[in-house]
């Protein structure tokens, strides 16, 4: 019987699961949606039960699909968006919105509620920073363990245990407490062979993070096993007991893992999906400005990773087609705009030349590193028609193409070299957007083949079955890449005109930005 390897990737909105062969070959995928919970433009929260169920469902699809036996599986790893799921001592969940049901016990990795804890924790200088690009954002996990102490403190008393998603659905699968190098690293500021900045923590008043996260053990390389199936665990998911469980990955590091394998000097990995971030893996350690990194060991053994991204884009996107007080697009409306959008572009490729958009909506990562940094618009119209929504999507889309050119730069500017990008993620269903990418950096953009993310949780698996040593071993065995495309040269003008611009409502932001806080 022919070894399996299945993987769960946990997005923002939906659980993935796909079946692989140790080839990389995917023969089965399914995806069931994760419901949100916002009581704010800064607060979310899911459930982590209700997440768990969906990888249940989802794998369940994905053997199904694959006419795959439950015995053929040989290991399971999970990848995660880097949201924060709260349990009490006993299991319980302990829920982190004030004054919603418990079972909203998991902070999205999007919350941005711990803004002012953050740039706390950025104004003590502390040399730890260096690994975040100098400044903490809220997105990790230290800043808002510190807002739940300091806002909800009963739920803090209550907690005994609080995982990374991607080591909380590993929890769930073993029973285990190990957590992943992956995750503790990119998220948590563990510093590898220097252990955890205590005295960081001591300064914040977090003196007890560890002891509430329940983490009392060195974390465990990449696709090394956290533990094995559980009985309960296994009925629920439909494998085999006693099956071992890699440690996981960030979903974005996953994406890497999956694209990166032939470590080619020159390649970036563009990890495009409700965020974007590019990722690069170099032998030695690189300190960049408001880069998140450098995280060692995180993919491949040997190697430092280095991310710089945009935290809203596939976010974003969406944002414009849904209705006020909805939590969705409207149904329908993507595949009009799009429609609309071609036809529109038919005519007039540079289309709504006037409006120009700065996208950060939720701050800005790179080349900033200000998460306090807001969005503009200039050019608007008081049209309300579907080409009027049409318009704004399209330039939307080029910003988000230009913010990733500006990252490109900012990497470039400091040392680091970018000759092709390798895509992974949602965006590379999307020919508008890959496009874009393309010809706003001016490099080739491999698309991805299959599902990238999920490809690299199977590579974890397969370390975890003892298929292969380590994940660089996995990488080259699995890996394979698709299509190029290349940047076209008549788009250049344009896109040449609009990053001009794209730089001038920077600066006109910064001066207003800057008489404002003159005055008060």
């Amino acid at each position: 019987m022919t070894a399996l390897l299945a993987a769960v990737d946990v997005g923002t909105g939906s659980a993935r699961a796909g079946i692989f062969r140790p080839d990389g070959a995917l023969l089965g995928r399914a995806e069931q949606p994760i419901e949100t919970r916002r009581l704010s433009s800064v607060m979310a929260a899911q459930d982590s039960a209700r997440i768990w169920q969906a990888c249940a469902r989802a794998l369940r699809g994905a053997r199904a699909e694959a006419a795959a036996p439950r015995e053929a599986v040989r290991a399971l790893a999970f990848d995660a968006t880097c949201s924060l799921a709260f349990r009490a001592a006993d299991g319980a969940p302990v829920g982190i919105l004030p004054g919603e049901p418990a079972r909203w016990d998991t902070i999205l990795w999007l919350d941005h509620r711990a803004a002012a804890e953050a740039a706390e924790f950025t104004a003590t200088g502390h040399p730890a920073l260096r690994h975040l690009g100098g400044t903490m954002s809220p997105e990790m996990a230290p800043p808002k363990l510190l807002w739940v102490k300091r806002h909800m403190p009963e739920a803090w008393t209550r907690t005994g245990r609080i995982h990374d998603l991607a080591d909380f659905l590993a929890w769930q699968a073993t029973g285990s407490g190990n957590r992943s190098r992956a995750t503790l690293a990119c998220k948590w500021c563990h510093l590898g062979e220097e252990g955890w900045p205590r005295d960081l923590f001591a300064r914040v008043g977090l003196t007890d993070l560890l002891e509430n996260a329940g983490i009392t053990a060195p974390p465990v390389p990449v696709g090394q096993p956290v533990g094995h199936l559980t009985p309960g665990a296994a009925a629920e998911l439909d494998l085999p007991p006693g099956l071992p469980v890699g440690a996981g990955l960030v979903d974005a590091y996953a994406g890497a893992l999956g694209v990166l394998g032939a470590e080619r000097a020159g390649d970036v990995a563009l990890i495009a999906g409700t965020s974007t971030c590019l990722l690069t893996l170099a032998r030695e350690a690189r300190f960049v400005p408001a880069a998140w990194g450098p995280f060692a060991d995180v993919v491949f053994p040997g190697t430092w990773a280095l991310e710089v991204g945009q935290s809203a884009s596939g976010a974003l996107l969406d944002r414009l087609l849904t209705p006020p007080g909805a939590m969705a697009p409207t149904p329908g409306l993507r595949e009009r705009v799009m429609a609309r959008l071609r036809a529109l572009r038919a005519a007039t490729p540079d289309l709504a030349p006037e409006l120009h958009v700065l996208p950060d909506f939720l701050g800005n990562r790179a080349p900033l590193g200000d998460p306090a940094a807001r969005a503009t618009i200039t050019g608007l119209d008081l049209g309300g028609d579907l080409d009027s929504l049409c318009r704004l999507y399209w330039r939307t889309a080029v910003a988000l193409a230009l913010g990733l050119r500006e990252m490109v730069a900012h990497l470039r500017a400091h040392g680091i070299g970018a000759e092709r990008l390798l895509l992974a993620g949602g965006h590379g269903r999307d020919e508008m957007l890959t496009a874009l990418y393309a010809d706003a950096t001016g490099l080739p953009l491999v698309a991805p083949r299959g599902d990238p993310v999920l490809l690299g949780t199977a590579m974890a698996a397969g370390v975890a079955a003892g298929l292969f040593p380590d994940t660089r071993a996995a990488a080259r065995a699995m890996g394979s890449e698709g299509q190029t495309r290349a940047p076209d040269p008549a788009r250049s003008g344009w896109l040449e005109r609009d990053a001009r611009a794209f730089a001038l409502l920077r600066r006109h932001r910064a001066e207003l930005e800057a008489l404002l806080r003159a005055q008060g």
